[in-house]
């Protein structure tokens, strides 16, 4: 994440209704597949800590362990919040096998050439019976300059994200596309008008995209976060995004 990128990063991460409405989805699923009720201390790890929204989200239901790749956001990380975060690589995670409770990657994987090894990665350092959860960009023809300015390698289907479980010890629990409502207005956007406004020398993420209008961001948030509602229940067929929900069978 390019230096003065992540310290926007930070306010979109908490301000921002992609991230707010995201973080509630994830809340209400955390809760339905990881009853913290049957641990006693969960050990958690969140891979891709960026500038620690998912952390503090996450504390919510045990004893958070954060790792980056990004040492700069390491540094950023505990000068701004305090928090003591393990510089390390999804591909190589400096843990022992069967270790957390629950493993997260909040879209995460699409940053690493090796997305199947990083899958497995996070299979080998799950307890028996833990849980992963996973969250990626969809569909490679959303395709736009949001994802070079985040230094992504692809989206995804749903199909080719559950053929990085071949040869795991991965169970799928839940899995669905999500951001549905905004679907096709985001589509359209991203296939259409992006293609016109921005060129190749814009360094805009769609995050600063109205990224000032409290108004927006307010309609844009409510649509998006009537989802978890819905996800409570049952999985959406199409979405800017997916979510995973897996257990490492004993």
């Amino acid at each position: 994440m390019n230096k003065e990128y992540y310290k926007k990063y930070y306010e979109f991460e908490r301000f921002h209704w992609w991230f707010r409405a995201r973080n509630n989805i994830l809340k209400v699923l955390i809760r339905k597949y990881f009853p913290t009720s049957t641990y006693s201390q969960p050990r958690i790890l969140n891979i891709g800590v960026a500038t620690g929204g998912s952390t503090n989200l996450l504390k919510e239901f045990g004893n958070v362990t954060s790792v980056e790749y990004d040492k700069d956001c390491c540094v950023f990380l505990e000068e701004k919040l305090g928090i003591k975060t393990v510089n390390a690589s999804i591909l190589e995670l400096p843990f022992e096998d069967n270790y957390f409770d629950l493993v997260c990657a909040f879209d995460v994987i699409e940053h690493v050439d090796d997305d199947y090894k990083a899958v497995h990665e996070m299979s080998r350092v799950v307890k028996n019976g833990g849980i992963v959860i996973i969250t990626v960009p969809a569909f490679m023809f959303l395709w736009s300059n949001h994802d070079k300015i985040n230094h992504h390698y692809r989206r995804y289907t749903l199909s080719v994200l559950l053929n990085l479980l071949t040869n795991s010890d991965l169970v799928v629990l839940f899995k669905s596309y999500f951001n549905f409502f905004l679907f096709f207005p985001i589509a359209s956007f991203r296939v259409l008008v992006s293609k016109f406004i921005f060129n190749k020398e814009n360094n805009a993420s769609d995050f600063e995209i109205n990224a000032n209008s409290n108004f927006i961001n307010s309609i844009l948030f409510r649509v998006f976060d009537t989802e978890k509602y819905i996800l409570n229940k049952i999985s959406l067929p199409i979405g800017v995004s997916i979510s995973l929900i897996l257990r490492k069978s004993s």
